[in-house]
């Protein structure tokens, strides 16, 4: 009995380990709703801690099409944190604004470093050329962003997410849940994703 409830235990907790992953999600004025929206949510479905935090404090964030969104915390304050995901959502402002912040840059390079998985969409690529994280990678962006990630990346044009080792970027609005899922898959695993895409009638194979 002893030894059964020792397994027992241990069963539960690695369960409990597998559900524990985490992933910051910086929310800058500017940054395009539906991609923080689909992110954090399809994120929070399949079991990751999400954390959001506001760029520029934890007060509301206006977003591209003046929607406001309450972070969960300023940025200031989990910035020496460790996540297994860091996420980035595009959105022209948005993305200015953290490829300007040197805290946003000190994160990135963390996570590179401890090998930590960071995705970024849209126009969020640019952030990674902005703070030289993943030079050499294969990635994709907004088709607009093109010319400003060219020399030093392989840019991928017929894909709609691309992954290189722990960087998963993606395209814009309208990949958003291919986005989010793929990220989901890394954290929790294809078997809790294919379960959230059911939910949400989304297909992912």
């Amino acid at each position: 009995m002893v030894f059964f409830g020792i397994s027992q235990i241990c069963r539960n907790f690695c369960n409990i380990t597998k559900m524990s992953k985490s992933a910051l999600v910086i929310l800058a004025p500017g940054a395009e709703e539906m991609e923080f929206i689909i992110a954090a949510d399809v994120l929070r479905r399949a079991g990751v801690k999400v954390t959001v935090a506001g760029l520029n404090g934890g007060e509301l964030v206006k977003c591209s099409r003046d929607v406001q969104i309450l972070p969960d915390t300023a940025l200031a304050q989990v910035a020496a944190d460790q996540f297994d995901a860091v996420v980035l959502p595009g959105g022209l402002g948005g993305s200015n604004a953290m490829a300007e912040s040197s805290v946003v840059g000190d994160i990135l390079r963390r996570q590179e470093s401890s090998g930590g998985l960071i995705a970024a969409i849209c126009a969020a690529p640019t952030v990674l050329a902005k703070h030289g994280i993943a030079a050499g990678k294969s990635l994709t962006s907004y088709p607009a962003m093109k010319p400003q990630l060219v020399d030093n990346y392989s840019y991928v044009d017929d894909k709609t997410v691309v992954k290189d080792g722990n960087l998963i970027t993606s395209r814009g609005p309208g990949t958003s849940y291919e986005f989010a899922l793929r990220v989901a898959e890394e954290l929790a695993g294809k078997e809790k994703v294919l379960e959230v895409a059911k939910g949400l009638l989304v297909a992912y194979d």
